[in-house]
């Protein structure tokens, strides 16, 4: 990875709208466009957020597990969470990932969603400190966190079932 700075709001300007369009679009599953005529790479992500997923869905580089994030909540250790942070970001960076795809801050409300262990916890005030530390953890290293499942991630019907 390069620690390439540039001035985000000028390299926009001057940007066509199809090449403004380009960077919200996708190459493959795990990285961006490319706008090497604006100097911007193609960006490499992998999933989260207890642990660095990596380009492949099978067989793919070993990878650390994390206790999951209500685990994590449940420690109610906001030190241990920037911690945990810092060494996703460090295997982010050891896997070549610019982004991690995390951490879920969806606030938990029902235990009978199936992905509700990627949630911190059932409290706002304990989900956004922990989510904090985390994320400022990761960052610390040089890699991007990606906040997703905000809300609504909690509810599951069929979820792996074909409607025909």
């Amino acid at each position: 990875m390069t620690n390439t700075t540039f001035d985000v709001e000028e390299t926009l300007e001057k940007l066509s709208l199809p090449q403004k369009i380009k960077l919200l679009a996708g190459l493959g599953w795990w990285h961006t466009e490319p706008i090497p005529e604006a100097g911007i790479p193609s960006v490499r992500m992998s999933d989260g957020p207890n642990g660095v997923r990596g380009t492949r869905f099978f067989n793919g580089i070993p990878s650390n597990c994390f206790p999951s994030s209500t685990g994590l909540g449940s420690s109610f250790d906001i030190d241990l969470a920037r911690r945990v942070g810092e060494a996703l970001g460090d295997e982010c960076r050891a896997k070549g990932d610019h982004i991690l795809l995390g951490p879920t801050v969806n606030t938990q409300r029902s235990p009978l969603g199936g992905r509700g262990f990627e949630s911190f916890s059932e409290d706002p005030q304990l989900n956004g400190l922990i989510a904090a530390a985390y994320i400022n953890g990761l960052q610390s290293t040089g890699i991007a966190a990606t906040i997703k499942h905000f809300v609504a991630n909690d509810q599951e019907y069929q979820r792996y079932c074909s409607t025909q």
